[in-house]
């Protein structure tokens, strides 16, 4: 069974030269704009990554894979939140593979399966049709296109019982995990910057108490858990970039926020 691409064309460009092609720009302005490039030479465990449409966060979501890749993970286990359906918990891939505009992925079933057996991870296929998580897959194809994949896809679920997931699969040092969220919505630009920048504070400080002192991430229950995995790991967080969709827009008048991070 293959988890098909259900977003392509729509977030991401529907074909592999195109994704080539932006990837190979987002690169180019970050070579030319970087004034300290010591964070491309961090090796994290895990990142927070946003999952916009490319054109508004594919920037800043490139910053965190590309700084993925020098760890070289061989399995890479994305957790993002479900948009289109409701969940009371969590689902996961149980695919063989996972479809990219690049090739498809291989999802690690075996791992998924022994994650299953001790975390509550049930299966709902009317959940895998989701973007925050998809949009991260041909990154990882370009970066890293050896690593297996698992998807886990969040609705209401605890930070703290995902957080326990995260600290097992960061037990393994060949695994990598990625947090897919976006920031606020829809606010003006400067609002959006003052909501946005307690997310910010929170990820930096490795601080989860702050994400409910008004940090409006759509994935905040995934930067919560990251966040306290993190600290019971002794984990340290690198904010990484952090943007608008007015950056891309011009739109001032209603934002969307993107951040990214790295936890070494």
């Amino acid at each position: 069974m293959k988890r098909v691409a259900s977003v392509a064309g729509m977030f991401y460009p529907a074909t592999c030269g195109e994704i080539e092609t932006m990837i190979a720009q987002f690169n180019s302005i970050l070579d030319r704009a970087l004034k300290d490039s010591s964070a491309l030479s961090l090796k994290p465990r895990a990142i927070i990554a946003p999952h916009a449409g490319y054109i508004y966060s594919g920037f800043t979501a490139n910053i965190a894979h590309r700084v993925l890749a020098n760890s070289q993970p061989k399995r890479v286990v994305v957790i993002g939140p479900s948009h289109r359906v409701y969940l009371s918990g969590m689902s996961g891939s149980f695919y063989e593979s996972f479809e990219t505009p690049c090739g498809d992925l291989a999802i690690d079933r075996a791992y998924l399966d022994e994650l299953a057996s001790i975390f509550d991870i049930a299966f709902v296929p009317e959940a895998h049709a989701e973007h925050s998580t998809e949009t991260q897959m041909p990154f990882i194809k370009h970066y890293i296109p050896g690593a297996k994949v698992i998807e886990i896809v969040y609705g209401d679920q605890d930070p703290v019982y995902l957080s326990k997931i995260i600290e097992a699969i960061l037990a393994d040092p060949k695994n990598a995990v990625v947090i897919s969220t976006d920031l606020s919505h829809y606010y003006p630009l400067q609002k959006a910057q003052q909501l946005d920048s307690i997310c910010l504070k929170a990820v930096h400080d490795l601080e989860p108490s702050l994400l409910h002192q008004g940090c409006e991430a759509c994935g905040k229950i995934g930067v919560e858990a990251m966040i306290l995995a993190a600290k019971a790991l002794g984990l340290r967080s690198r904010v990484l970039d952090y943007r608008t969709s007015a950056d891309a827009s011009g739109d001032e008048s209603s934002v969307v926020g993107y951040m990214s991070a790295a936890f070494v």
